[in-house]
């Protein structure tokens, strides 16, 4: 491998996102690379710029953002349908038009309303260009609209998006987009399908990456599998949000015994990029082992 791409993290801080990409696309096992779901909410309200710029500043590699569509046709970054959690507002974001959205306060983690506003898209990723992988997530409901504002700000090549529907499909809807980004499968290991989802993927699309997810660990067999049949390939993604993710070995078992989740996931299963809630513990565990930079 390039020595170039030896630590992402040490690159001069407009590289850094294109030694990610790099990484990624190298099939790199070296090291762990962190995605902080939502953008890091522990520390700033969820899907903020602030959340995006502590990300970068603790080294994170992916931020996740997520995409809602405004009555004017603009998109912001939010996770629900709605404005009531997440904000000060109340009722359906396609109902508001921005600048009304604008006039909103977002809620941090405890429902308190904060001094910080909803980001479009456009200023979500001014603030992540050069620094930090995007991972757009459902993005594809609007792609028609997201192409243009990823071509606007010089950030296409930035971009991971994920979904669950065959590999046909996925080269229908992106077409030549998908020489941009980064597109990884997600693929759920428990669902009837799952098998058949996979093999078309490693047959047709082929991709760089694999999200997958399993609810116990009474299902590690296929897992386990994949691990071998991807080995050299492709990297593999797991989500420590939540339990039946990863079959139990997520960020509440981590508090308690981060080497029985994250270290199984990485050890046992080859994880190579891991979505959490708690990124800076990630972080601190994966430095502890040197496995990220």
């Amino acid at each position: 491998m390039l020595a170039f791409f030896a630590s992402c993290t040490n690159a001069p801080e407009q590289d850094r996102a294109e030694a990610l990409r790099n990484r990624i696309l190298e099939g790199r096992t070296d090291k762990v690379l962190v995605v902080a779901h939502r953008g890091d909410w522990r520390y700033a309200p969820e899907n903020s710029i602030a959340g995006i710029e502590h990300s970068i500043k603790v080294g994170v590699d992916i931020v996740e953002l997520d995409l809602q569509l405004t009555k004017d046709s603009v998109l912001i970054i939010m996770h629900d349908a709605t404005l009531n959690r997440t904000t000060t507002g109340k009722g359906r974001v396609s109902e508001w038009t921005l600048d009304s959205i604008k006039t909103l306060k977002l809620k941090n983690g405890a429902g308190i309303h904060s001094k910080h506003r909803v980001p479009t898209l456009e200023e979500a990723l001014l603030a992540a260009k050069g620094k930090v992988l995007v991972n757009l997530d459902k993005a594809d409901r609007y792609l028609d609209l997201v192409v243009p504002v990823l071509e606007k700000t010089g950030t296409t090549k930035q971009i991971i998006m994920k979904g669950g529907r065959p590999a046909e499909s996925v080269i229908a809807s992106y077409g030549d987009l998908l020489d941009e980004i980064l597109y990884m499968p997600i693929v759920n290991l428990y669902k009837d399908d799952a098998r058949q989802i996979m093999e078309g993927h490693m047959n047709v699309l082929k991709p760089c990456a694999y999200e997958l997810t399993y609810r116990t660990d009474d299902e590690l067999d296929y897992p386990l599998q994949l691990r071998e049949d991807l080995s050299g390939k492709a990297l593999l993604w797991y989500n420590t949000l939540w339990d039946t993710l990863c079959g139990g070995h997520d960020d509440d078992l981590a508090l308690e015994d981060p080497d029985a989740a994250y270290g199984f996931l990485i050890d046992t299963l080859g994880a190579t990029i891991i979505q959490t809630d708690r990124a800076e513990y990630l972080l601190s565990y994966l430095r502890s082992r040197h496995l990220h930079d």
